[in-house]
């Protein structure tokens, strides 16, 4: 009974943290290519790890001596140990690594770096990190960036879904990184340097957001939530976000206006 019940337990704690070692979920257009590539790379190396270790305990049992037996030597061949181990490295190299890399080059050639053109009427958010907080940017119903009706949320990020989304990002102080779990996409904020990102969500919900750069004492304050809507209610409230920002606004207050000095 004891023992049935260690197996138990030992089976449920495994389960529990083979859960936790889960990705979270994907909502994204392009995020299983992420996926893919990740399990690719995780099963692979469990194949060759438990591939190893079974001819390290199978040849150990295999040629392993009785107790007082008397030892003797032997010399390898050193030019037979080269082209073996060459041979071995450069089929590992070409048939795994470049793989890996041409899959890499051909996901972002031909979906990552091709980005929303302007007839598929992107939404643009303007992203600037500071220690320890993030604060996004849209613009109001004009289109254009540094007016009246623009949109700031600070560590509030509300998006569409079905709708790409282009980020353009900096950073006030140090390196941040931008990251979106549910999407498998980051980029960093650099100060004095603008990245973008664009992603395109595919469900409603309420998600995280984290800063994947240990950017200072209060690197575990740095995060933030996006709450993904239908195209509809995204509307609505981006209508009432606009109308309390022009409401709100004062030319006169330059803090309103800080940390934005670039434009599309």
């Amino acid at each position: 009974m004891t023992v049935l019940s260690a197996a138990v337990s030992t089976t449920a704690k495994t389960w529990t943290l083979w859960e936790r070692m889960q990705t979270p979920e994907d909502i994204s257009v392009n995020g299983h290519l992420i996926d893919w590539l990740f399990n690719y790379t995780t099963y692979l190396n469990l194949f060759f790890f438990f591939l190893v270790c079974a001819g390290l305990f199978g040849f150990s049992y295999l040629y392993s001596a009785k107790r007082n037996k008397k030892a003797y030597y032997t010399y390898g061949n050193k030019k037979v140990h080269i082209i073996v181990l060459t041979v071995i490295g450069l089929s590992v190299f070409l048939g795994i690594d470049m793989n890996i890399t041409r899959i890499s080059n051909d996901d972002y050639v031909n979906v990552f770096a091709k980005w929303p053109t302007e007839d598929e009427k992107p939404l643009r958010v303007e992203v600037m990190a500071q220690q320890w907080a993030w604060h996004f940017r849209y613009a109001g119903r004009d289109g254009v960036f540094n007016t009246e009706d623009d949109v700031v949320q600070l560590n509030d990020l509300r998006l569409p879904v079905g709708r790409k989304v282009i980020f353009q990002v900096v950073s006030k102080d140090v390196i941040h990184s931008l990251y979106f779990p549910n999407t498998r996409r980051k980029v960093d904020a650099i100060p004095g340097r603008i990245t973008r990102l664009w992603f395109e969500l595919t469900k409603d919900g309420y998600y995280n957001i984290a800063c994947a750069e240990m950017c200072g004492t209060y690197h575990y304050r740095m995060k933030a939530y996006m709450t993904s809507y239908t195209q509809e209610n995204f509307e609505e409230w981006m209508k009432e976000a606009e109308d309390k920002a022009i409401a709100q606004n004062d030319r006169e207050n330059a803090d309103l206006y800080w940390g934005w000095p670039w434009t599309w």
